[in-house]
This record gives C-alpha cells, sequence and structure tokens, in this order.
C-alpha cells in the first residue's frame, strides 16, 4: 500500500507509551469476559463483555454523561469530580445487569488515552481499584482501537477504511501489517470539538450532546453560506473555520444578517463533512478498498452518513455505521479491544497504567488481526 515501513515489535520503546507485558496466548477454545472502563472524556463508561470461541455478546453497556450548562464547555476538574462520583455505582449496576459476580471477571480492561488527563486518571484510580479488590489482571486500552474493534465487530465491517471522528480525534486509518496506520488527520482541532465549541457560541443546550443538538438544527436550515474549506492533502483544518463560523454568528446576533442558526449549522456541517468525505475517498482510492467504516461520536451524524454513503455508493462500496450505543463512548468498546488483546497474551502491569493524554492509534500492535 506504499505505507512506510515501521518496527513492528510489541514491545517497541516508540510504539508503546505504556508498555504491556507479554505472556502465552489464552486457549480459544474457552470463553472469558472483560469489564471495560471508559472516562476520556464527558461520558463514564462501563461494560461487560462475552467472548466465546463463535461469537461475542454484550452483557452490559452502561453509560453516564456530565453536562455541562448551555453555553459552556465541560472543565477536565468537574468531569473527573463527576467520574469518581458515579464510578463505583455504575460498575455495581453493570455486574447486575449482567448477572455476575467479580469471581465471574477474567480481566479489568480501562482506557490508557487518548483523552482528558483529569478524567483519564479518575478511571484508571477505579479501574486499579477493581482489579486489586477482585485480584484481576488490568489491560490499558487505546481510546480509538476501541472505537475501531467495537465498530468491525457490531458492523461486520471485513477491511474498511475507517473515519474516526470524535470531540477529540478526526484521523481517516486502513489496517497493515498489525497497525492501524493513520492516513490523515486534523492539523488543529478534532471536528466533534468544532460542533461543541459553535454549540457554545449559540448557547445550544449540552444535553443530551452539543452535535446531535446542532445536527437537529441543521435540517432546518436552507442557506448555505460562505465558510473556509481547509483540506491539506490528506489533512484538515477545523479551526478557521470554527472562526469564521464565529463571525456570522456575531452578525446574527446583531441583527446584521439575513440568514439564522439553523443556516449557520446547516454550513457548518456540509462543509466539514464534505472535507471528510473527500480524504476518506482519497484514503479508500489509495489502498483499494470499497468499505468505510465511521466510528466515533460525531459517527452517529445522519447527514455524515448520508454524504459518506452517496460517495461509497459511486465507488460501488458500502458504508458501514453504529448507532449510539456503541458509537459514543462507552465502556464496552474498551472491555472488548481490552479482551483482544488479553486474549493474546497481554496484561499492563500495575506500575505501567499510568495514563497518557497522547497515545496515538498506530502505537498500538494489532496482534490479534492478521
Amino acid at each position: 500500500m506504499g505505507l512506510p515501513k515501521r518496527p513492528l515489535s510489541p514491545s517497541s520503546s516508540s510504539y508503546s507509551p505504556q508498555p504491556l507485558t507479554k505472556r502465552p496466548t489464552m486457549d480459544p477454545t474457552k470463553t472469558y469476559i472483560a469489564l471495560g472502563c471508559e472516562g476520556s472524556a464527558n461520558k463514564l463508561g462501563i461494560g461487560i463483555i462475552k467472548h466465546t470461541p463463535t461469537e461475542t455478546l454484550v452483557l452490559s453497556n452502561l453509560r453516564h454523561t456530565f453536562n455541562s450548562p448551555p453555553g459552556t464547555g465541560f472543565l477536565p476538574k468537574d468531569t473527573a469530580i463527576h467520574h469518581r462520583t458515579h464510578f463505583a455505582p455504575l460498575a455495581l449496576a453493570a455486574l447486575r445487569e449482567a448477572a455476575l459476580s467479580p469471581a465471574d471477571i477474567d480481566c479489568i480492561c480501562f482506557t490508557q488515552g487518548p483523552g482528558m488527563g483529569a478524567p483519564l486518571t479518575s478511571v484508571a484510580v477505579g479501574a486499579r481499584t477493581l482489579a486489586l479488590l477482585w485480584d484481576k489482571p488490568l489491560v490499558g486500552v487505546n481510546h480509538c482501537v476501541g472505537h475501531i474493534e467495537m465498530g468491525r465487530t457490531i458492523t461486520g465491517a471485513d477491511n474498511p477504511v475507517v473515519l474516526y471522528v470524535s470531540g477529540g480525534n478526526s484521523q481517516v486509518i486502513a489496517y497493515a501489517e498489525q497497525r492501524y496506520r493513520i492516513f490523515g488527520e486534523t492539523l488543529d482541532i478534532a471536528v466533534g470539538n468544532c460542533l461543541d465549541r459553535f454549540a457554545r457560541t449559540l448557547e445550544i443546550p449540552n444535553d443530551p450532546a452539543p452535535g446531535y443538538n446542532i445536527e437537529q438544527l441543521a435540517k432546518k436550515g436552507k442557506k448555505l453560506l460562505d465558510l473556509p474549506y481547509t483540506v491539506k492533502g490528506m489533512d484538515c483544518s477545523f479551526s478557521g473555520i470554527l472562526a469564521a463560523a464565529d463571525l456570522l454568528a456575531a452578525q446574527m446576533k446583531e441583527g446584521k444578517a439575513d440568514f439564522d442558526a439553523a443556516d449557520l449549522c446547516f454550513t457548518l456541517q456540509e462543509t466539514m463533512y464534505a472535507m471528510l468525505v473527500e480524504i476518506t475517498e482519497r484514503a479508500m482510492a489509495h489502498v483499494g478498498s470499497n468499505q468505510v467504516l465511521i466510528v466515533g461520536g460525531v459517527g452517529c451524524n445522519e447527514r455524515l452518513q448520508e454524504m459518506m454513503g452517496m460517495m461509497a455508493k459511486e465507488r460501488g462500496g458500502s458504508v458501514f455505521a453504529t448507532d449510539e450505543r456503541f458509537c459514543i463512548d462507552n465502556g464496552i468498546m474498551i472491555a472488548h479491544a481490552g479482551l483482544l488483546a488479553y486474549k493474546t497474551g497481554y496484561r499492563t502491569d500495575l506500575k505501567d497504567s499510568m495514563c497518557t493524554q497522547r497515545f496515538r492509534t498506530d502505537e498500538v500492535f494489532v496482534e490479534w488481526r492478521d
């Protein structure tokens, strides 16, 4: 695929910011159960998953969201307090829903990065506590890989080009030689962050999610305004779009515009999603794939799915996406990706279980895939 060769050793220091200890591969004929803990942003998720030799079963997938008032964002310290407050009750509720006891769990998986430092650390402390209390091994998981593996399992996508779009990440990814290779990404802020910040500008409620509320407003928009369209090779830039949209919003609030908030939301979506479709199509052409898998919180957006679907159809391909249960940050995706690593023999020693805000997708050695 014309990709640069990179070290493939799972113990390579350049690829393991938090090293995993390698042990013998587990027996593939047995059943394993993992509890996953996610808290990289404002959503605390606890999920329990079961892998049998023939199927993957979701036993529980609970989530509790921290929402700040309209016009504000969620601060790391406040989000961390929220996660610490709700971690234990949510973990116990997940066990009850799955009808399991701690003795039934084989490993505790947790998001090790990327994400916001304080919330990540709060959930990591909770995961370590469970591991020590229940005498279970820990498995640190890359948040992005969790999204990808859950998306692949739920949709059945074989070997797609992945568009990963969320509040903190925007990447176009394809698998090669046991790595998820990044073809293109944002050069500044992520697409979800752009939507969240524009929601603050318009003082749109954060409940259930700023991006969702923008999507509903955009459906009423009729005017397509001029915004910067910034694609640089395989990369995108969203900060200039946000600045331009903020200026238009200021004009609207001053009564100096012939457009409304719905038109602004419509324009913002159309411009940003067209950029994402362009770089995704370029990656598909490069690797010869006709499948696109959209993951991450922004992947729930129906307009993005529609635009991507039109592009894929023209190429004789198809688009795969999940609903909000698996698209938005959740614990089950961490349990799933962690259990895949656990079964191939990987563990995270307690001394190596610190979190890192910068944990790139292509730093993970994906031994469970051919």
